[in-house]
C-alpha cells in the first residue's frame, strides 16, 4: 500500500520535471528561432484586432441605445406637449364664451317678466352678435353659399327643386345650413339645395 501512495507522487514528480525541462527548451528556442517569434506576433495581431473590433461593437451598442432611449423619451415628451395644447385651446375657447353665457343670463332674468317681443328680440340679437364676434376673433368664419356655384369640396346637397330663374340652374337656390371654416380648413359643410 505505501508503494501505491508513492507512484501518483513520482508521477507528478516526473510531470513536473518535464515541464520545466520543456520551459528551458522553449526558451533556449525563442533566442534560437526568428519563426517562432514570428508565429507568436501574427497571433497577438489578430487577438488586438478582435479587441479592438470588440470594443467598437460595444461601443455602438451603447451609443444605440442611448439614441432609441432619446427618442422614447422625445415621443412622450411631444405627446404630453400635444394633449396639454388641445387641453389649453379648450380652455382658450370656454373662456372665451363665459361671457356669451353671462349675457344670456342676463338676458334671461331681464325678460322674463316682460311681454315685449321686441325686448327679448333685441336681447337675442345683442347676444348673438356678441358671440358671432367672439368665434370670429377664434378664427370661425361663415361660409356664403346661397347663389354661387356649387362645390362638391365645400357643400352637401340635400335636394334638388326647379329654379326659380334661369339664373339660378345648376347654382345655389337655398342653405338649410350654414357651412363653415376654421382658419382655411373647411370644419363643416354646408347643407344646400341646388335649382335644376
Amino acid at each position: 500500500m505505501a508503494d501505491e501512495q508513492n507512484l501518483p507522487q513520482d508521477d507528478n514528480l516526473s510531470a513536473d520535471s518535464a515541464h520545466t525541462a520543456g520551459e528551458m527548451a522553449d526558451a533556449d528556442g525563442e533566442n534560437t528561432d526568428p519563426g517562432a517569434a514570428a508565429d507568436a506576433s501574427a497571433s497577438a495581431q489578430p487577438e488586438a484586432a478582435g479587441t479592438r473590433a470588440e470594443a467598437e461593437l460595444a461601443d455602438l451598442k451603447d451609443k444605440y441605445l442611448r439614441l432609441a432611449a432619446e427618442f422614447e423619451n422625445y415621443k412622450r415628451r411631444t405627446t404630453k406637449e400635444r394633449i396639454d395644447l388641445f387641453k389649453t385651446a379648450n380652455q382658450e375657447l370656454m373662456v372665451a364664451l363665459l361671457p356669451v353665457l353671462d349675457d344670456f343670463d342676463r338676458a334671461r332674468n331681464a325678460t322674463a317678466t316682460t311681454t315685449d317681443a321686441n325686448a327679448v328680440r333685441e336681447s337675442i340679437d345683442i347676444i348673438q352678435t356678441k358671440l358671432n364676434k367672439t368665434l370670429q376673433q377664434k378664427g370661425l368664419t361663415a361660409m356664403e353659399a346661397k347663389g354661387g356655384d356649387f362645390d362638391a369640396e365645400l357643400h352637401e346637397a340635400i335636394t334638388q327643386i326647379p329654379a326659380p330663374s334661369d339664373d339660378l340652374k345648376g347654382k345655389i337656390v337655398d342653405e338649410v345650413e350654414k357651412g363653415y371654416y376654421l382658419g382655411d380648413k373647411v370644419i363643416r359643410h354646408a347643407k344646400v339645395v341646388l335649382g335644376q
